[in-house]
């Protein structure tokens, strides 16, 4: 191996511009996307998701999360929030205390959940989460109060209401008896009611895109969109509720989740699929589903990069035919390697150091080369769907032009180099009536959670015996905004 060398960013860049189009072996091609016809495919699975007859067999689910309003930014009280995504999660207690600053004050606390427990009854889990809770408030002095509650479940769930939520089927390693085909809720609130010792006020069902969208709405009042581009995707937007075919009601709107990350699930996106993408889908734990998700997201793109890597090599066109035992193990090259790589090919050649691989510069270049192939081919297709959303809000309410902001989460988002960069610059392109600002979310899973509970209870979509009886800040909010 070579020493490293030192290279000049403009002409790595120039030449990366150049060839990025496409990236050969003699059996593969890796082509970018057509942008156009990928959001013309998923405008038409939107309109499918949201029908009542054809929801059922739309790859695109179009789930109403029955929020119907977002924050007016006069948001003010106090509020607890719960999320509950993986082996830890949090509680939290967000108080909002200064309208015109909009200053949010959070105080929360870390529980884990033992291996045991994820595998046991359910009840056992929901009290373990009471007892949590119940430690969490005492050590606040908050027991004597009724506070609402913002609920994160990252578990797939059927939402029946705002405060009704159904398990359809645990993942993340949990399988806790009791508990898929009920209400999350209920459970909940049964758990709590075992202890005796505290109450909660309202409880608000929080998916972790429609918290991204809140907590940015509260800074930002045209925030209409939310989106989370990291370890997985999803995004979510304001919907008019008469598209909404699943739910009652002609007037005002509703954000809708949309579950996009099973775009292409019908084989609608086949024919820009590589044989990277159907190895990637075969060696996951769901074969068949989440077909965009496993093209754009986070835990999927380094491993898509290794298997080419692997692929160019074979065909001795990197590291002089050779591979090594770290780069042939799934999951060895790491997403993080892709931000790393394209943010310098001193790290390019660390990292291929690490692997274990004989590089010359021109390999460490190569590298970087295929690295910024998969990422702009992510961000190009997450891109093709944010425009298909704009552009429909824009057409939804008629406008020739749309000013709009997206509230935006993710590691991908966050730490890449220079993926939000070309995301925002092929929104531009695909949707030139839309003036979209992008809005990094703060605490989606608590702030968020905490502006959902807020806009329930004052958008009056709760039950009446639990509106707004718990927090004095609650008032009339308009459900309908322009």
């Amino acid at each position: 191996m070579q020493k490293p060398q030192q290279y000049r960013h403009k002409e790595i860049k120039k030449n990366s511009k150049r060839n990025k189009k496409r990236i050969k072996t003699p059996k593969t091609t890796i082509k970018m996307p057509n942008d156009y016809k990928v959001s013309v495919r998923l405008k038409k699975d939107l309109i499918r998701g949201l029908g009542k007859h054809s929801h059922h067999r739309a790859a695109v689910k179009m789930l109403p999360t029955f929020v119907r309003a977002t924050p007016d930014g006069t948001e003010k009280g106090d509020y607890l929030a719960l999320d509950l995504g993986g082996t830890n999660f949090r509680v939290l207690y967000v108080r909002v205390v200064e309208e015109q600053q909009k200053v949010v004050k959070m105080d929360s606390k870390i529980c884990s959940i033992p291996q045991e427990m994820m595998l046991g009854t359910g009840e056992q889990l929901f009290d373990h989460i009471a007892q949590c809770l119940g430690e969490f408030l005492e050590s606040q002095d908050l027991k004597g109060q009724t506070l609402p509650l913002g609920f994160t479940f990252s578990f797939p769930c059927e939402q029946k209401e705002i405060d009704k939520s159904i398990l359809i089927r645990w993942t993340k390693g949990f399988s806790c008896s009791g508990v898929e085909g009920q209400d999350v809720v209920k459970l909940l609130k049964e758990a709590i009611h075992r202890r005796g010792d505290y109450d909660i006020g309202s409880v608000a069902m929080v998916n972790d895109t429609v918290g991204t969208m809140m907590s940015c709405g509260y800074r930002d009042q045209s925030c209409e969109i939310g989106m989370i581009i990291g370890t997985g995707t999803n995004a979510c937007y304001m919907e008019e509720i008469k598209n909404v075919k699943r739910v009652e009601g002609e007037d005002g709107r509703m954000c809708i989740n949309t579950e996009w990350g099973g775009f292409g699930d019908d084989g609608s996106l086949k024919d820009i699929l590589t044989e990277f993408d159907e190895v990637v889908d075969q060696t996951s734990i769901n074969p068949g589903v989440h077909t965009f998700e496993k093209m754009i997201s986070g835990m999927y793109l380094g491993e898509i990069v290794r298997l080419l890597l692997v692929k160019m090599a074979e065909d001795k066109l990197l590291f002089k035919g050779e591979t090594s035992e770290a780069l042939l193990t799934p999951g060895q090259f790491e997403t993080k390697y892709i931000s790393e790589i394209e943010d310098g090919l001193e790290n390019a050649q660390k990292i291929l150091t690490a692997l274990g691989l004989n590089w010359d510069p021109v390999d460490a270049c190569v590298v970087r080369l295929v690295c910024d192939t998969i990422s702009s081919r992510s961000a190009r297709l997450c891109a093709a769907a944010l425009a298909t959303i704009s552009n429909r809000i824009r057409v939804n309410r008629g406008l020739d032009h749309l000013k709009t902001t997206v509230g935006v989460d993710g590691t991908v988002y966050r730490k890449h180099p220079n993926f939000s960069e070309e995301l925002q610059a092929a929104v531009r392109l695909l949707a030139p009536k839309c003036d979209i600002t992008f809005l990094v979310s703060e605490d989606g899973s608590g702030k968020g959670a905490a502006m959902v509970t807020a806009v329930a209870q004052t958008t009056c979509i709760l039950p009446p015996s639990q509106q707004g009886a718990t927090n004095p800040a609650a008032k009339k909010k308009k459900s309908v905004r322009t």
